[in-house]
């Protein structure tokens, strides 16, 4: 079993929203809404109630014909200022950032952390099934940036 040996690196991207930073919480920390803006999550099934730190989820992601599952805990839940998601699989760590801008508006930053590497199997299965650890990063920065929009346009519609 072989894979890239390049590092894997955080991905990060950040938008200005015309809506005030309870508004934009109220999109990106319902683990349930990802499907309305992400560029991969299709279904999420919240055990539970309405989202809070430690909500469990599992979580049905695509990419063209490819279907895959995964589980996800918050992992930080911090009302109008950080939501963060770990995802079992990979151990990569999904976080909003909310920060008040002067108009009035919401500064907000999506990130994908990874702070302890990834495991082989993630490792494994993104060579074989997504075309390497290169380009399956390039395309999530590709969506971070996609979801970032849909959520802008999500929050200012009120």
């Amino acid at each position: 079993m072989t894979t890239e040996s390049a590092p894997i690196s955080a991905i990060e991207s950040s938008i200005e929203i015309d809506a005030p930073p309870a508004r934009v919480w109220e999109v990106v920390s319902e683990v349930r809404n990802a499907p309305q803006w992400s560029s991969q999550a299709v279904k999420v099934i919240a055990l539970g109630g309405r989202t809070s730190a430690g909500t469990r989820a599992i979580n049905i992601n695509r990419r063209g014909p490819l279907f895959w599952p995964t589980t996800s805990r918050v992992v930080e839940f911090e009302p109008g200022r950080r939501f963060a998601n770990r995802i079992a699989e990979n151990t990569t760590v999904w976080a909003f950032e909310l920060e008040p801008t002067s108009s009035g508006g919401t500064r907000l930053t999506q990130r994908r952390e990874v702070p302890h590497g990834l495991t082989l199997l993630s490792r494994f299965l993104t060579d074989r099934a997504f075309g390497g650890q290169k380009n399956f990063s390039r395309e999530l920065d590709q969506g971070v940036s996609t979801s970032l929009q849909r959520i802008k346009a999500l929050a200012e519609r009120g």
